[in-house]
Formats: C-alpha cells, structure tokens, sequence
C-alpha cells in the first residue's frame, strides 16, 4: 500500500516555472515506478512523465521534453517534477501516481489527491 500527497502547484505565468512535490508513505516505495498524470478540463488523463524505481529509465510525453524534469529520492520517499518555461496547455490538474512497472503507470494503482496547476497567457 502507498499513500501519495501532492504539493507545489498554484497560478504562474507563462514561461514560468514551479516544482512539484509528491510525498509517498509505505514501506515499499522505493520499489514503485513512480510519475506524474495531469487532466485538464474536458481532458482525458494523461501521463506525463514517470521514473522507474532504479533511476535509470524515465520517460516524457512528447509535449513536455525539454521543459519537464522528473526525479526521485528514495531515501526521502519523494518524487518531484520540475516545470520549466510552462505554457497555458500545461494547466491541469497534476497527480502524483505508483504501480510496479512504468508501462503501467497510464493506469496506476495509486494515486494522490492531486495538485493544481494554472497558467496564464
């Protein structure tokens, strides 16, 4: 079991940047692939970014390369995900998620309350 809580989010301006912050409890959470799902208003979810639980494989979707950063600390139990030059397609609600694998993260098996984040034009 993993509990998830979300932080970071508020109102920035484009070409802003902000970090969220994702606290996991739960023994077992450095053996989670760990990531990040936004959904916008009339919006399907989607994943936007997740790590696995070595480190060693992250992915991004398309849109956010380059200006998204994802990063994980397992001795702290925290994921973070850096934003940088945001555009006002990047508001969204962001949610902070857990499952065994990365692939599975599209659906995952927890997930937090989640954050929200607005960008102005």
């Amino acid at each position: 079991q993993v509990q998830l809580v979300e932080s970071g989010g508020g109102l920035v301006q484009a070409g802003g940047s902000l970090r969220l912050s994702c606290a996991a409890s739960g023994r077992t959470f450095s053996s989670y692939a760990m990531g990040w799902l936004r959904q916008a208003p009339g919006k399907e979810r989607e994943l936007v970014a997740a790590i696995s639980w070595s480190r060693s494989s992250t992915y991004y979707t398309d849109s956010v390369k380059g200006r998204f950063t994802i990063s994980r600390d397992n001795a702290k139990n925290t994921v973070l995900l850096q934003m940088n030059n945001l555009k006002p397609e990047d508001t969204a609600v962001y949610y902070c998620a857990a499952d065994v694998t990365m692939g599975a993260l599209r659906r995952p098996a927890y997930w937090g309350q989640g954050t929200a984040v607005t960008v102005s034009s």
